[in-house]
């Protein structure tokens, strides 16, 4: 019989869970990218959902049920531009999809959490605020940009209309409410090299805060 002593301690969840939060465009990726290149765990919430639905996965398979098979590729891989204009321009179809794919991010996270041997982790929830993810963080870090300069950028990265990118900010949480409700605000409209210099700073400012 094993001996109590030899049986694995059990995981221990990081001390502090910074959730990084922030409008579409607003450079929440950015942020993210620097904090991992100074060896912060980061957890990405939506890599986690993009898995979710990948054929063959419990999420993919819900959504199917709720929404149909006319949601998915003729590869069978899901729609996502499809699945995007549904739920963008319709609450109720956006609360359906959020009642399927949120609990199963919510328990992956947590595993991604606790596996987390550091002082501190980083967890992207782009919707942290909207969808009241806050209880699951211990500080909501905000990145924050002028709205024109967040269209601009969406349209940049995701290839999307202006039309559908102010849709999009249309269901997000005001700016001046998401930067009221934050614990750090970083204000991303300059050059990179000041953006890198605002994550330092907080990097020390956590690091601070678990007595590293």
């Amino acid at each position: 019989m094993q001996n109590s002593s030899d049986k694995p301690e059990p995981a221990t969840p990081c001390p502090l869970v910074i959730g990084l939060t922030g409008g579409i465009g607003s450079g929440k990726s950015s942020v993210a990218a620097y904090f991992s290149e100074l060896g912060v765990p980061v957890i990405d919430t939506d890599i986690i959902a993009r898995q979710l639905v990948e054929p063959g996965q419990p999420g993919l398979r819900q959504i199917i049920t709720c929404f149909g098979k006319q949601i998915l590729n003729p590869d069978g891989t899901l729609d996502r531009a499809q699945l995007r204009s549904k739920i963008f321009s319709d609450p109720a179809e956006r609360l359906k999809l959020e009642q399927i794919l949120h609990p199963l991010i919510r328990a992956e996270m947590q595993r991604q959490i606790q596996q987390a041997d550091t002082h501190y982790c980083i967890v992207e929830i782009p919707l942290l605020l909207e969808s009241g993810w806050r209880d699951e963080v211990d500080r909501v870090l905000v990145v924050d940009a002028p709205p024109a300069l967040q269209i601009e950028r969406a349209i940049q990265r995701s290839g999307i209309d202006r039309e559908e990118v102010e849709r999009i900010i249309a269901t997000q949480m005001e700016r001046s409410k998401r930067i009221a409700a934050a614990d750090d605000v970083i204000l991303n409209e300059g050059s990179l090299a000041d953006l890198k210099q605002q994550v330092a700073r907080l990097h020390q400012l956590y690091q601070k805060e678990t007595g590293q």
